[in-house]
């Protein structure tokens, strides 16, 4: 999870597929291996995390969660709503599959000019002020139930609208804030697949590993990928969450 927030209204945000042609040379370079068909091992078929099984279990499963924890969400759309001004939830603009842009929902968890206050604030970013990635330890602009909704993951569960639309999945890397055009050529690798609501990232138990570690795991998780990982990745990332590990 960045450690900011840039809310775009819902009308404005469209999936952007347009990449210049150099670019799109980075990436074809970057993600041109697809491996094995998960189902019947053929070279260059579909691998478990593009397949079209996963997309439809995805979509239902999202579906499923969604229906069973609607009071949960109305709860917390509530509480949000009366203890701090401003819109119950966001879209945020995050990078995705090869690199296209998708507007990804979340729970409000910072005061409402969160990206104002940003740069006033970069010199306090824990990867270092020119990084990536920005994230603050104790960041000031997070309210008192934003604190709680990131320690246990629940401002996430939006996320499950993205997994239905398809710009997601249940499993995955975690999309980033940035761009492509701002990875470094090893990063775009993991780009080859779609971005999940958990991952191998989520499950490690390492919150404060820098983007370069996180690519790591990413790319652990694209070579492995496969329907019996994703089960353990889903069956870890709650006991995960309830201990606090992974939360920022």
């Amino acid at each position: 999870m960045t450690g900011h927030e840039q809310g775009v209204p819902i009308q404005q945000m469209r999936r952007d597929k347009r990449i210049d042609p150099e670019h799109r040379m980075r990436l074809d370079a970057a993600i041109h291996r697809q491996g094995r068909g998960w189902f019947t091992g053929r070279e260059g078929g579909r691998p478990w995390q593009l397949s079209r099984t996963n997309r439809v279990m995805a979509c239902f499963g999202a579906l499923a969660i969604l229906l069973l924890i609607s009071p949960l969400l109305v709860g917390l759309a509530l509480i949000i709503k009366f203890t701090s001004p401003g819109p119950v939830m966001f879209v945020q603009k995050r990078t995705g599959y090869r690199g296209r842009k998708f507007g990804m929902y979340k729970f409000r968890t910072m005061v409402a000019n969160a990206e104002e206050l940003k740069e006033s604030l970069r010199h306090l970013n824990k990867h270092g002020v020119d990084a990536i990635d920005f994230k603050i330890d104790k960041d000031p602009r997070i309210t008192r139930i934003g604190g709680f909704l990131r320690r246990t993951s629940l401002d996430e569960l939006p996320n499950l609208i993205n997994v239905v639309t398809g710009d997601m999945r249940l499993v995955g890397p975690r999309p980033t804030s940035f761009n492509a055009y701002r990875y470094k050529d090893n990063h775009l690798a993991r780009l080859a697949i779609y971005p999940g609501m958990t991952g191998l990232w989520q499950i490690s138990g390492r919150s404060n590993i820098d983007f370069d570690q996180r690519v790591e795991l990413d790319l652990s998780y694209i070579a492995e990928q496969s329907l019996l990982l994703d089960l353990k990745i889903l069956l870890k990332t709650p006991f995960k969450v309830f201990s606090g590990h992974g939360a920022s």
